[in-house]
């Protein structure tokens, strides 16, 4: 039997211990606010049906679904006529579920089935991996955690605003300091699109603009024109992109003018200012909050507000996104339950501050203290001593098997344990350890008491 080169799918990847003492910064920072604002945690299974989750996200989204096969002789539900039909007509006969592409719609289809026992206003988050049959790149996986954090029961514009505020916070924990909330409103979009004269037509103008920052103004004018917009549209639409305001109130003072004809559109204006109000009354200003008119993020399903946040400086996408929607429910038989989320995306905050240098010093969770000894005997006293250790709450080891004290030290060195206590016949006899400083390279024998009290 030839041997196998082991590997990973394209996308994944293996965490060591390192880059999981790391996430679990990450995530220990962002439900540490979670919490601080009243969310509470949630899970949800890996696998949803695929009718839950097709038409969620739009026909892009729907491409980027892992499937999964149905168990068993799958393919005995197709016969020739089936197959030669297309792949729309043989995928629900093979597969009936998919993997979660986000934590939203499963969070919705969460909300339906138990919407007689939840209290409304109902906040809830959740930190686990999503799956997209993307291609992968730099700051793009196709598995990877996503830490959300959604309340629905309400349509109040303060949990906007406190979006805003969790964002802020979690990103003064990383200490990062040059990064940009862009947000903006559906409401506007749609606005524009009338304003345009492309009435109905703003979820192909969102899902062409999206692309602004990746493929530039010229290559969006092509896919506006594939997509049905005449030269007019797109002449009337050109001074929005070109313009370059500087701050909020003055981007709202044009987009007053430019959507006068709109009522939708000022409701989004409007919307925005009573969000940066409640900012304000907050005690917050309006620093790294950009009013981006174009900014759209391509899922079909939000109604008001949408979130995207860039760190300044790395060469990754969005690291946080997210919106208002007034209907997710609805497509699973509760109508009119409005909501607001968002979401950080955990592996590209990673690799920011990973980037940027930003992980604390002490962020890998070592073990404080090693027993190392000479002989069986002294390793049957440190087996006592490593667990008298553990009870006072000290990460402790003993090295397993009787070797030579230079292997033993260089293990301790090598994992980067910053102690260790060394027992002999003398610190049998004298009931002590003898303990080293492994970064000083000084050593004390001294009791167990001792030992407890220093380290802790």
């Amino acid at each position: 039997m030839s041997k196998q080169k082991p590997g990973i799918p394209k996308g994944m990847r293996d965490f060591g211990p390192k880059e999981m003492s790391r996430r679990n910064y990450i995530f220990n920072t962002i439900q540490d606010t979670f919490k601080l604002y009243g969310y509470q945690q949630l899970e949800t299974p890996t696998m949803e049906n695929l009718s839950t989750l097709t038409g969620k996200y739009g026909d892009e989204g729907d491409q980027l679904l892992f499937k999964v096969l149905n168990s068993g002789a799958f393919l005995k539900k197709v016969d020739s006529d089936t197959f030669n039909a297309g792949e729309n007509k043989v995928l629900p006969k093979i597969s009936e579920k998919g993997l979660r592409y986000d934590l939203t719609v499963p969070f919705a289809r969460y909300v339906v089935m138990n919407q007689n026992e939840i209290t409304y206003p109902f906040k809830r988050f959740q930190m686990q991996p999503v799956w997209r049959a993307d291609r992968p790149q730099k700051g793009r996986y196709r598995e990877f955690y996503q830490c959300d954090a959604d309340i629905v029961g309400t349509d109040s514009l303060i949990c906007e605003t406190e979006i805003l505020c969790m964002i802020k916070r979690v990103f003064s924990d990383f200490n990062l300091k040059d990064y940009d909330i862009k947000i903006n409103n559906r409401k506007i979009l749609t606005g524009i699109a009338e304003v345009i004269g492309a009435s109905g037509k703003e979820s192909d103008l969102c899902v062409a603009i999206d692309k602004l920052d990746k493929i530039g103004w010229e290559k969006v004018k092509i896919e506006l024109q594939e997509r049905g917009f005449s030269e007019e549209a797109i002449e009337v639409l050109s001074p929005i992109i070109a313009q370059k305001e500087n701050n909020n109130a003055d981007w709202l003072l044009l987009l007053k003018n430019y959507l006068v004809e709109s009522e939708v559109g000022l409701k989004g204006i409007a919307e925005l200012e009573e969000v940066f109000d409640y900012l304000g009354k907050m005690g917050e200003n309006q620093n790294h909050v950009v009013f981006d008119p174009v900014l759209a993020r391509g899922l079909s399903y939000y109604t008001g507000a949408i979130f995207e946040v860039k760190v300044n400086g790395v060469g990754i996408g969005s690291v946080s996104g997210g919106g208002r929607y007034d209907d997710l429910t609805g497509v699973f038989g509760l109508p009119g339950v409005s909501g607001v989320g968002f979401s950080f995306g955990v592996d590209r905050l990673y690799d920011v501050l990973d980037e940027l240098n930003m992980f604390p010093d002490d962020e890998v969770e070592r073990t404080k203290i090693m027993l190392a000894y000479f002989g069986e005997e002294e390793r049957d006293a440190c087996l006592g001593i490593v667990a008298s250790l553990r009870k006072a709450g000290i990460a402790a080891e003993i090295f397993p098997d009787l070797a030579k004290i230079k292997k033993q030290f260089n293990y301790a060195g090598k994992k980067g344990i910053p102690f260790v206590g060394v027992v002999g016949s003398d610190e049998l006899e004298n009931n002590t350890i003898s303990l080293k400083d492994m970064a000083s390279g000084e050593q004390q024998s001294i009791t167990l008491e001792e030992v407890i009290e220093k380290i802790k």
